[in-house]
């Protein structure tokens, strides 16, 4: 969503123009009539929904969309959003980019006072950059690649569920034969369930920013995402060369040296990582 705001940002003035200037010129639509101002799904593409409050901004009419009516939302308060309006000209006012309660999208409101009411316009903000050119989206592409990630995230849920249900099967296994039962025993579980909670943030993140939300994320959340879950991998990647150590002093201490290797690379990691984070946050700070 970042992407498409700062896209709006720059373009806005001729944008909000165009808008003011069309709803004014089709101002016959202008009606309490669910009928008559439903015409304005034919003049904008971009248009998601449109709803009428009484002066004292308490909703008057149901949430009209394109093709149905949501009329439990009758009587709900719009002072909240109409606090964040602002004044274009008498009459007329527009938000900032916002993400919709109702339909889960970034869109933009543009409110008209008129015969003692207030018409609400919500435009979905990614279709109206489409109409001015200013983005690309094509609908086909759009949903498979939201089926795909939808597909990719629910499995990658469904293989952290089985990764935690492996590290609780194993460790009863163990713990039900005390003669195998040993400190490996412990440990195993324990990355086992490391693994599955980084694969299920993973799947959680992914889900919520391509399929629930959409959320377009710039270079920064992309950044806390991949530290999120490298830390995980981290913390698994440690407990498996603490294992390893106490296997091999154990065991044969002459091969010490290979546990060495492991925990040198969980280092390297580590370093990486957090040259990483440093980088991005610098970036992060240069663009603010």
């Amino acid at each position: 969503m970042q992407e498409f705001i700062t896209i709006y940002q720059e373009h806005k003035n001729s944008i909000e123009k165009f808008l003011l200037g069309t709803v004014r010129n089709n101002a016959q639509y202008l009606s309490e009539e669910v009928d008559v101002i439903k015409g304005y799904y034919g003049v904008f593409n971009s248009l998601e929904l449109i709803y009428i409050s009484d002066e004292n901004f308490k909703q008057s009419s149901p949430n009209i969309y394109k093709s149905k009516l949501l009329t439990t939302v009758i009587g709900k308060n719009r002072s909240f959003l109409a606090a964040q309006m602002f004044k274009k000209e008498d009459g007329v006012s527009i938000s900032e980019p916002y993400m919709s309660s109702a339909t889960g999208e970034a869109c933009i409101t543009l409110m008209v006072f008129k015969e003692n009411h207030y018409f609400f316009f919500d435009f979905n903000l990614s279709s109206l950059l489409s109409h001015f050119g200013l983005v690309e989206r094509h609908p086909t592409f759009n949903f498979v690649t939201k089926s795909f990630y939808l597909g990719i995230g629910v499995s990658l849920m469904f293989f952290s569920v089985m990764s935690i249900g492996y590290a609780f099967y194993d460790y009863l296994l163990q713990f039900s034969n005390p003669s195998q039962y040993s400190l490996e025993s412990v440990f195993k579980p324990i990355i086992a369930l490391t693994m599955g909670l980084a694969i299920f943030d993973l799947a959680k993140t992914l889900l919520e920013r391509e399929v629930v939300y959409k959320n377009y994320s710039d270079k920064k959340d992309e950044a806390r995402l991949l530290s999120k879950f490298l830390t995980a991998i981290i913390i698994a990647l440690s407990i498996e060369a603490l294992m390893v150590v106490f296997k091999t002093a154990l065991n044969d201490p002459s091969q010490m040296l290979y546990a060495l290797y492991l925990i040198v690379g969980v280092a390297l990691i580590i370093v990486s990582l957090a040259f990483y984070t440093k980088v991005n946050f610098e970036k992060g700070s240069k663009t603010k």
